[in-house]
């Protein structure tokens, strides 16, 4: 009885492994290859899928998602003899997983290098200048030549970026010293600009503001003009509404005269010839109100007065 346990127990254990082996999970955006005594078969999807034990095997699980591969960084000379560094990053993702595994021994080896000779032939084109500012293009130009050599292998290039590009010590150095130079260029042309523009608005202000004050100027000239005018106008109307005569100009005149000799620059002192006729009428004023001018005659003439002197004793 012990020899048939042991084959019963045997058979359940080869059809535990029999059917492990026929019932195969694939993980969703995955593929598997199926190879029937060491040929292809067919591709196994996402899901439960069955093969035969010990006749079908499995040869390669492989990720259906997009993958991202970064490269070390490869020395590349430029058009003008300089080496520069590059860095590159893939991203790629496998189309036709039978032609990913027969297609290419491995394909992450086979684009790392087509990428590299592909970069040398692209930047050996460039100058550095048009390297260090065309990253763009470079990447176009990377994508499209990888994309249709990489296209028969079942992966599709999505995109490719180069991370950094480092040019000589050297060069970097002088690429500092330039962009320093330039931004001590830039900030003296806008602090002249500023200058000059401060400069600009100042003199516009002066101006304005002189423009202005002549305007003022003229405006109070002409008002104080106008009202001069108008007392003028005020001052003879007046006059000749209350009809004035001779008596009273004389005595204008007169008060007038102080006025006329103030100042500490009148060292001589002309009498006008009117003075007499002034004083001839305000004697006559005087006069006629009964006593005349002390010292004057009527006729306007000053007069003597004779003064006796006591007796000497």
């Amino acid at each position: 009885m012990q020899p048939v346990i042991i084959v019963l127990i045997i058979l359940v254990v080869l059809v535990f492994i029999a059917l492990i082996k026929t019932i195969q999970v694939i993980p969703q955006a995955s593929a598997a290859i199926v190879e029937r005594f060491g040929r292809y078969t067919r591709t196994l999807n996402a899901g439960l899928n069955i093969v035969v034990p010990f006749i079908d095997s499995i040869r390669n699980r492989i990720d259906l998602r997009e993958q991202v591969v970064p490269f070390p960084p490869q020395p590349v000379i430029t058009q003008d003899n300089l080496v520069v560094n590059i860095d590159t990053v893939i991203y790629y993702q496998v189309t036709d997983a039978r032609a990913a595994t027969y297609e290419v021994a491995s394909y992450i080896q086979a684009i790392e290098q087509l990428t590299v000779t592909t970069l040398r032939n692209i930047i050996g084109g460039m100058d550095l200048e048009r390297t260090l500012t065309s990253r763009e293009e470079i990447n176009a130009a990377l994508r499209g030549v990888l994309d249709e050599a990489t296209g028969k292998w079942g992966i599709r290039v999505n995109r490719v970026e180069l991370k950094a590009i480092e040019p000589p010590t050297s060069i970097q150095d002088s690429m500092e010293k330039q962009m320093r130079a330039d931004r001590d260029k830039r900030a003296a042309i806008l602090t002249a600009e500023g200058i000059r523009q401060s400069q600009i608005l100042t003199a516009e202000g002066e101006k304005q503001s002189a423009i202005l004050r002549a305007e003022g100027e003229a405006k109070a000239a002409a008002l104080r003009a106008e009202g001069e005018a108008q007392a003028i106008r005020t001052v003879f109307e007046s006059i000749h509404a209350g009809d004035p005569d001779q008596k009273l100009l004389s005595y204008q005149y007169l008060q007038m005269l102080p006025k006329i000799a103030e100042g500490d620059a009148n060292k001589l002192w002309i009498v006008p010839s009117e003075i007499g006729d002034a004083l001839k009428g305000l004697s006559g004023a005087f006069g006629n109100l009964g006593g005349g001018v002390p010292g004057f005659n009527t006729g306007g003439e000053r007069r003597e007065e004779r003064r006796e002197e006591p007796p000497v004793s």
